[in-house]
């Protein structure tokens, strides 16, 4: 059941949050803590729910439990992900990686585990906020294109890849991501960490060793040789680099 709340009058420009939580123990407390610090809320309990506010609404924020009944919340922050460029904090009370790096690499920008501090969630929800607002155009989707690179071609408006035999390569949300940043700056060293700020603008330094292993899946898919990278080279102590010539249209 959806419940909208707001216990007083918001200002304008107030942020608005859907917080996605199917356990009302947990959800209608932190919605009062969210509309005290004048946040406009609005609260559902389930996937489904949170794709009907989606459709009607625009929000700046999502907070999204992982372990909810029907579709759980890794299945809807893919869907997100997929559709629009709102920032999802993922919510949980499992403290494994495995939810964590699962849900990072589909495309949330960060992951906090249950109890948290409401105070700390409200901090990280402002400084998920003002990263994604602080990227640069440059470094946002762009409108439809066609790359072309080598062997392969990459339509962003169908998130295709494909090679010289016409089959189709899928690409998860943050394998498209990550190699659309090569795709926009061949030949052009690129960090780490500049590829953490850019492909979700998370904290730099946690979340390395899973770019590391989005570039070993997209080697995997488009390198001849995984062993000797001719498309995404290592740079050592450096980053990566798209070593090849990439044709726009």
């Amino acid at each position: 059941m959806q419940t909208s709340c707001q216990s007083a009058p918001m200002p304008d420009q107030a942020l608005r949050i859907l917080l996605v939580e199917d356990d009302r123990s947990v959800r209608e407390p932190l919605a009062q803590y969210l509309i005290r610090n004048e946040l406009h809320v609005t609260q559902t309990a389930s996937a489904q729910e949170a794709r009907r506010q989606l459709s009607n609404r625009r929000f700046d924020l999502i907070l999204l439990d992982i372990m909810m009944p029907r579709e759980d919340g890794l299945s809807l922050c893919s869907y997100i992900r997929a559709g629009v460029d709102i920032p999802v904090i993922l919510l949980t009370a499992r403290k494994d990686d495995a939810d964590r790096i699962i849900g990072l690499e589909i495309g949330a920008d960060d992951y906090v585990v249950k109890p948290f501090n409401p105070r700390e969630l409200l901090a990280r929800m402002k400084a998920v906020i003002r990263r994604a607002r602080s990227i640069p155009k440059m470094q946002r989707l762009p409108e439809a294109k066609t790359f072309e690179f080598g062997a392969w071609t990459l339509k962003t408006a169908e998130r295709e890849l494909r090679g010289e035999d016409g089959v189709t390569i899928p690409l998860s949300t943050g394998e498209f991501r990550l190699l659309l940043q090569f795709l926009l700056h061949p030949r052009t060293i690129l960090s780490r960490d500049q590829l953490v700020e850019v492909t979700r603008g998370r904290e730099a330094g946690i979340y390395d060793r899973s770019i590391d292993n989005q570039v070993a899946r997209i080697r995997r898919k488009i390198e001849p040789d995984i062993r000797n990278p001719s498309y995404i080279k290592t740079v050592w102590g450096g980053g990566y680099i798209m070593s090849m010539d990439v044709h726009q249209k």
